[in-house]
């Protein structure tokens, strides 16, 4: 009986009302950001909504979240709640470790290839004219803020650089076109770095890891004071 009950639940019409509380639920239970297609995919057919509607309950989801500590935000992979960045100095409460900082040279380097990709480490140390270590790119592929997308046509045929959907999630971007425009680059290590830090870290909590390390250092870049 406790079957046929759950056979009949599952083809029952659904209204908008628990449409949203399921799509809610969902991205509450997920551990990485759903698309609208991810979350189609929850509903059989006879009570699957169609994209629009997905979209609209969504945006009512962000609506009732304009006053709470949480905010819905789309990103590369798809949507997802996040705790609102002005929270964070209290939230940083809750763990004992202190985010992991980064170094100077490996901000430099994630900058380049975000901004120029497809790249490859030779013309990133054309660039930053040092040498990028072993280190800094094995970090960046750990972490899939950047892979591998190819090889340069030219003798040795270098690996090309270019960043991923991991590199939007974390930084609550939903396309590169959303990172801050660079015209004319005369100072690139610098520029590139500000942008970072202007616009990656104003997007979201994550990116307080980047703000914190370029904090302080952009002039030292400038002035060419760069470092492993």
């Amino acid at each position: 009986m406790g079957a046929h009950l759950r056979e009949g639940c599952e083809h029952k019409p659904m209204n908008a009302g628990q449409l949203k509380n399921v799509i809610e639920a969902a991205l509450y239970a997920a551990e990485e950001p759903l698309s609208v297609e991810r979350l189609l995919t929850l509903f059989s057919d006879e009570e699957r909504p169609s994209r629009e509607q997905v979209g609209e309950l969504l945006g009512m989801l962000g609506e009732e979240c304009a006053t709470r500590g949480v905010e819905l935000v789309e990103v590369g992979s798809g949507y997802r709640f996040q705790a609102r960045q002005e929270l964070s100095p209290w939230l940083a409460r809750l763990w004992e470790e202190r985010p992991q900082r980064y170094s100077r040279a490996l901000l430099e380097t994630l900058s380049l290839i975000a901004y120029r990709q497809p790249i490859t480490r030779g013309e990133i140390e054309e660039v930053r004219g040092v040498a990028v270590s072993t280190t800094i790119i094995k970090t960046l592929l750990e972490r899939e803020w950047i892979r591998s997308i190819g090889h340069r046509d030219v003798p040795g045929k270098p690996v090309l650089y270019g960043t991923t959907r991991q590199f939007l999630d974390h930084f609550s971007l939903t396309s590169l076109s959303q990172l801050p425009p660079l015209s004319e680059i005369h100072a690139p290590d610098a520029d590139m770095l500000a942008a970072l830090e202007t616009g990656l870290a104003a997007t979201q909590s994550g990116a307080t890891e980047i703000s914190a390390a370029v904090d302080g250092e952009v002039a030292a870049v400038a002035s060419g004071t760069q470092g492993e």
